[in-house]
């Protein structure tokens, strides 16, 4: 049996069709799974950006904070070092404030209450030191975080300074 030749054009065309079809599917699952990865990518990113806004925002207000405290002092501030971390008091009239760097957190206490606010929880240096100029006494506190992705390459480091209307 002798088929028509238009017959088999029409066979030989649907097979190129079939081939150019598979061909563009398999191009279209590529870009596809080039497009997933480039969202995720950037979806990943996107939330350590956020996460590093919360810290940078949290370690400013906590920098305003003690800024604050160390201008209303009215009387010797005193660094303690030990062996756990590092503790300011810092007095204020009838009374005395703390800030104890332990265990990755700051806290700030209230002297004569029991109820330490948790300033910063994930520090991972902490250093407050006098920094004596001619006519006045300013305070300094160098603080750096605790990176909390490593898809975040910007070091978390901040510096406050404050004076004193007190001499020591």
């Amino acid at each position: 049996m002798k088929l028509h030749p238009d017959i088999l054009y029409a066979r030989g065309k649907s097979g190129i069709l079939l081939i150019e079809c598979v061909v563009y599917i398999a191009v279209f699952f590529i870009m596809l799974g080039g497009a997933m990865t480039v969202f995720y990518f950037c979806w990943n990113h996107s939330e350590a950006l956020v996460y590093a806004t919360d810290d940078i925002s949290s370690a400013l207000r906590a920098g305003e904070r003690w800024r604050a405290d160390v201008r209303g002092a009215t009387g010797k501030i005193i660094i303690e070092t030990n062996s756990t971390g590092e503790m300011i008091r810092i007095p204020e009239g009838q009374k005395e404030i703390l800030y104890r760097f332990e265990s990755g957190e700051m806290r700030r206490q209230v002297a004569s209450s029991n109820f330490s606010e948790l300033l910063l929880p994930k520090v991972k240096t902490s250093q407050m030191k006098i920094d004596a100029r001619s006519e006045i006494t300013a305070w300094r506190w160098e603080l750096e975080l605790v990176q909390r992705r490593k898809e975040t390459y910007l070091p978390l480091l901040f510096t406050f300074e404050a004076v004193t209307p007190i001499k020591p």
